[in-house]
């Protein structure tokens, strides 16, 4: 599946050369079976199902109520980020983001995608003299005291995220690291914190124009598991070098083709359809695994975005399901000596995404080492780059033949136009197939409810009749020593 349409500044060759491809071929019923894969009749069958679930979305596009899907447009923020960044560059040498979830997993995908493996570990030099780029994502006291450790607060820039404005555990962070800043820098504490929240409301805004934090926002109806071509993901982006123009115009392509009603022209509407037939089929698992290190963090971000997106105990009119497709995070060919055992003689009860890339920037050769050993001596002449796809393509093989139904989104290379492609596909694909299952992929109430129990446990102010319920709940602990 290819795109038609793209962003503007690219010449169409350019772009048909870094289209993000979707092969689908082991989805279907005639590579692994019929009680395992899908059929185009039964695809067929669901087409106008499938239309109408695209309808909808851009139908809350027109509305506003999916501002994600208009985040590659966003130039005039994109350059406000940019300039920010660079000033940031030019006066500091870390960068931390404080946020947990949505407000983390976008910024950490990019950070391991479109920077430099080991970029923290490089000179400043090697980096562009760029700054080194740390995501607290847990509060973890030995996490969070190991990583403040490290930092010279003069030279360090803390950006906190939360959409609310009063997560937990990101304002936690935030008042330790301000109470740091403080220390040393007095009156210059805030030119040091930088908020990115929403634009009105929350406790975060408030704080922010009181004590003259510099501020970004995530625009009102994008929640924080879409808010990764956000400034929640752009700016960390910015800091580090990461071109993100270039990561909204992949974006923009990404979009042209997914707002087609046509399945087979769509690879997020193909995937959701296909996806979500296979969940009625008893795949309640879906697996994805890149065979890239760089892309291993983008698949702990679509972890979240599809689990939060698509469990739900309740449809939209209000039927209990207890719905969703559970998602696992793999590594290829790390996993393959993990959990492809499981994979291919366990339940068959999953489905698998591969990602694949057809470049790396790097060609590593094998020598010819001349041992006299078969084992070995096979090796010699080929590359890393060769042996990665070729256990690629084997695990694929492999599962096939033992009728586990998979996918694979083929990358010509890593770079941000493919990434932001891919990361909108993924995007568009956990909506639609929220809508085949018929419930809100834009809710979280399960999420929210811990949230609550977190305040009434820590005391805040309004939330006593919780903690009161809670001390009842837990009554006396029975506990083995």
């Amino acid at each position: 599946m290819t795109a038609r349409h793209g962003a503007a500044h690219h010449g169409a060759d350019w772009r048909a050369q870094r289209r993000v491809r979707l092969d689908y071929t082991n989805l279907l019923a005639a590579a692994v079976g019929a009680e395992n894969g899908v059929s185009e009749s039964e695809l067929g069958a669901m087409a106008p199902r499938a239309a109408a679930a695209v309808s909808r979305l851009q139908q809350m596009r027109t509305s506003g109520q999916v501002e994600w899907l208009d985040l590659p447009y966003q130039r005039e923020v994109a350059e406000q980020v940019v300039s920010y960044a660079d000033g940031v560059a030019a006066r500091c040498d870390a960068f931390v983001v404080l946020g947990i979830g949505g407000s983390a997993l976008g910024a950490i995908a990019l950070q391991t995608a479109l920077r430099p493996l080991f970029y923290n570990q490089l000179r400043s030099a090697q980096r562009r003299r760029r700054p080194r780029v740390y995501v607290l994502d847990n509060v973890d006291p030995d996490f969070v005291a190991a990583a403040l450790g490290l930092l010279d607060p003069r030279r360090t820039v803390f950006n906190v995220v939360t959409k609310s404005g009063s997560t937990a555990e990101t304002m936690a962070q935030l008042v330790i690291a301000r109470e740091r800043l403080r220390a040393v820098l007095g009156e210059e504490t805030a030119e040091h914190i930088v908020a990115t929240t929403d634009p009105e409301h929350g406790d975060l805004r408030k704080l922010a124009e009181a004590e003259g934090y510099h501020t970004f926002s995530i625009p009102p109806t994008v929640g924080g598991r879409f808010s990764v071509l956000s400034p929640a993901g752009l700016l960390p982006a910015a800091v580090s070098g990461i071109d993100v123009h270039e990561l909204l115009a992949g974006a923009a392509e990404a979009d042209g083709y997914c707002r087609d009603d046509d399945l087979w022209v769509n690879p997020a509407l193909f995937n959701a359809t296909a996806q979500y037939l296979l969940y009625q089929r008893g795949k309640r698992i879906t697996v994805m695994m890149p065979y890239s290190q760089r892309l291993r963090d983008l698949a702990g971000w679509f972890r979240q975005l599809w689990a939060e997106s698509l469990g739900k105990t309740k449809t939209v009119d209000g039927k209990i399901v207890s719905i969703g497709p559970t998602p696992v995070q793999a590594l290829g060919v790390t996993d393959q000596h993990s959990q492809v055992q499981l994979y291919m003689d366990g339940p068959a009860d999953k489905v698998f995404t591969f990602i694949g890339v057809d470049r790396f920037d790097e060609t590593v050769r094998i020598p010819a080492a001349g041992l006299g050993r078969s084992s070995l001596d096979y090796l010699g002449g080929h590359t890393l780059n060769e042996l990665i796809n070729a256990e690629r393509l084997a695990t694929t093989l492999a599962l096939t033949a033992n009728h586990r139904p998979s996918c694979t989104f083929l990358l010509p290379e890593v770079c941000p136009f493919t990434v932001g492609q891919l990361l909108y596909v993924l995007e568009v694909q956990t909506a639609l197939i929220g809508f085949l299952f018929g419930i809100d992929p834009f809710n979280q109430p399960g999420v929210e409810a811990g949230k609550v129990a977190t305040y009434a446990l820590l005391g805040r102010p309004g939330f006593e009749a919780q903690a009161a319920e809670i001390a009842r709940q837990i009554g006396a602990p029975r506990q083995m020593i």
